[in-house]
């Protein structure tokens, strides 16, 4: 039987995932001005995967896995980092990293529903005003006339919400997908995986490539906190949390990503913080917020009886 794992390393996973991902939409956004976004996103995760790989060797961990582990990791790479990052980081040519950030921040929803469609999860009564906040959210999110001004911003918005849709998705498969039980070994597949895939669709939209030494000095360093901090660190955090942790409570990295990057994207990019934004964002954080403690409410409804 498998130990549970520590508070303490479940807090740090925490963490790694609300701090270290909220940072992520300036960096990519910083790096894309400069790097096509599938070629940005390729970079990242071969050379992530193959430093995942040769840390798990230095720590006596095999890298053998049997082929049905290897093509879930392919799956999985494909829709979080494939689809899920890549079209992310290409949806940041056209809105804002804060922007971006503030739209993700309604996966919670997206799981909740996507758990009531594909496992017949039923939704609390809670949970259905947090999904009622959460639309209401969206809508006063893209409805601003600063974002729909802005060229291609429609493109941008849909690609955001399809990212969403695979990566809920994965964050149900992964509960009962045959991985690697190593998370290093897991993530370093996962990510070499994803990058190999997103070099072929960096090809076939006949992206241009580049050799790192000439690329500009902000997006050399992006790239190296992209791969180190964003891969390494909080995607092995994402997989280890997933196994242990239900889904929409992983899901509840949203609470803080969006503030971290509306901080960061003001403070860096001089990205405006419109007060419909900051509205939207109190309106959608509500809405995952019910979504998030319905099983307290339900108990203590239960208690009342």
């Amino acid at each position: 039987m498998k130990e549970s794992p520590s508070k303490s390393l479940i807090i740090l996973a925490f963490i790694s995932i609300y701090i270290v991902w909220g940072s992520t939409y300036l960096l990519n956004k910083i790096a894309v001005t400069e790097l096509p976004p599938f070629y940005l996103a390729s970079i990242r995760f071969i050379v992530a995967g193959i430093l995942i790989f040769i840390i798990a060797r230095i720590l006596g961990h095999s890298l053998r896995i049997t082929q049905k582990q290897f093509l879930n990791t392919l799956f999985l790479g494909f829709l979080f980092l494939s689809y899920g990052n890549g079209v992310a980081v290409w949806a940041l040519k056209y809105v804002d990293s804060g922007f971006a950030a503030l739209e993700v921040s309604a996966q919670p929803l997206v799981i909740l529903i996507m758990m009531y469609v594909l496992q017949g999860k039923k939704i609390q009564p809670m949970s259905i005003v947090g999904v009622v906040l959460g639309v209401i959210g969206i809508y006063l999110l893209i409805s601003q006339k600063e974002i729909l001004a802005q060229e291609n911003s429609i493109i941008g918005i849909l690609m955001i919400f399809s990212v969403m849709l695979f990566w809920g998705y994965g964050s149900l498969f992964v509960r009962k997908a045959d991985l690697p039980s190593n998370y290093f070994v897991n993530t370093g597949f996962q990510m070499f995986n994803a990058g190999i895939i997103l070099a072929f669709m960096s090809l076939v939209f006949n992206e241009s490539w580049s050799l790192p030494n000439t690329w500009q000095t902000d997006t050399q360093w992006s790239m190296v906190l992209l791969i180190v901090f964003g891969s390494i660190i909080a995607f092995t955090s994402f997989n280890f949390l997933l196994k242990h942790v239900s889904p929409e409570k992983v899901a509840t990295n949203t609470y803080v990503n969006p503030i971290v990057a509306l901080f960061l994207g003001w403070l860096f990019l001089n990205e405006k913080i419109t007060v419909q934004s900051i509205i939207a964002a109190i309106v959608l954080l509500a809405g995952v917020y019910f979504i998030n403690t319905k099983k307290k409410l339900v108990l203590f409804e239960r208690f009342k009886k």
